[in-house]
Parts: structure tokens; C-alpha cells; sequence
């Protein structure tokens, strides 16, 4: 089972939404690591989170590989989940945080 964190402002992802993420990041990470995600979704309570002042729109997206990724295999899986996050959601590239853990040892 491959563990990950994904800390959205709450009320920021309809049900829906959150619904397709989950289900595209399990096929992301069955494809990629051959194993299914356990995901802890994380609503940050409104007024709890700020970026310059004004409340957040970032997401982050975080999980940790069954295996070490080398820099280019690792920068190509980031970019994938960032560009399917941003599609799901609608966010820029300044809005959502990508990371890919290596296994702790």
C-alpha cells in the first residue's frame, strides 16, 4: 500500500472532485508502483491556512514510494500528478505542491 497526504483548504474540493482525484490517484499509483494508495484527505479549516496574506487556494500532494525514484523518473511523476491535479481541480502550477517520498530505510 503506497501511503500518501493530500491538505486541501476545506470547502475547496467538491465531492466530486475529490471523488476523481482519489480515484486517479489509485490508478496513478497501481500503474506506477503496483499498489494501491491509502490516502488521509486533510481539510484545513477555513481561516487556517494564508499565502500572502489572503486565504489559501494551495493543495498539497504528498506520498511515498515503495522504491527510491531516480531525479528524472521522479521529476516526470511529479509532473504528471501536478498536471492531472490541475486538471481535476481547475488550480495553477503556483497552487498545488507535489512530493514524491522515497521509502524510509
Amino acid at each position: 500500500m503506497i501511503d500518501a497526504v493530500c491538505m486541501v483548504q476545506d470547502g475547496q474540493i467538491p465531492p466530486a472532485t475529490e471523488a476523481s482525484l482519489r480515484t486517479g490517484l489509485n490508478n496513478f499509483s497501481e500503474r506506477v508502483f503496483g499498489e494501491p494508495i491509502n490516502i488521509r484527505w486533510v481539510a484545513v479549516p477555513e481561516r487556517s491556512g494564508f499565502t500572502a496574506g489572503k486565504p489559501s487556494t494551495s493543495s498539497i500532494v504528498s506520498l511515498t514510494a515503495n522504491r527510491t525514484l531516480d531525479r528524472p523518473e521522479r521529476k516526470e511523476l511529479l509532473i504528471e500528478i501536478c498536471d492531472f491535479w490541475m486538471e481535476q481541480t481547475k488550480c495553477s502550477l503556483d497552487e498545488v505542491v507535489g512530493v514524491i517520498n522515497d521509502p524510509a530505510e
